[in-house]
């Protein structure tokens, strides 16, 4: 369920208590985890973190390319990490964590769904979200983008 919210806090007001406090807690564990210089923002009907386009103007779709997304579903939770979608090395680090936590991995190119905190290994998580500075994350874009 895409949201109109303008404001993170006005996304996460907007959303039941049960919802609120799931999102609520992925996001501190997002920010700290956070490299340097991703802005958070409300895009594409969730919590974004983005490369601004003052660093990257000239983007695909001229809008912000976002580094991880965050958004509360009618029946789950989605967690967009872009990262694990250009490195290789990234997403094989998230399925060999998950494979040996045990913890069931229901996911797409980029976005992991979760019913529940509790369905996340957040070790993994944090390290994956700390693992690509935003210098190197636009670096293997425009390599994409150059073909």
């Amino acid at each position: 369920m895409q949201s109109t919210a303008e404001t993170v806090s006005e996304y996460i007001g907007n959303l039941p208590v049960d919802q609120a406090a799931v999102v609520s807690g992925l996001r501190s564990i997002v920010l700290a985890s956070l490299p340097q210089g991703y802005v958070e923002t409300m895009a594409w009907g969730m919590i974004c973190y983005e490369v601004p386009l003052s660093i990257l103007p000239d983007t695909y779709n001229k809008q912000p390319l976002v580094y991880i997304g965050l958004a509360a579903q009618k029946r789950y939770f989605s967690l967009y990490l872009m990262n694990i979608y250009q490195d290789a090395n990234a997403l094989e680090l998230l399925k060999a964590a998950y494979a040996a936590s045990g913890k069931r991995l229901d996911m797409g190119k980029s976005c992991i769904r979760f019913k529940k905190l509790e369905d996340l290994d957040l070790e993994v998580i944090k390290r994956i979200i700390g693992m690509t500075p935003m210098e190197s994350f636009v670096q293997a874009y425009l390599k994409v983008k150059q073909g």
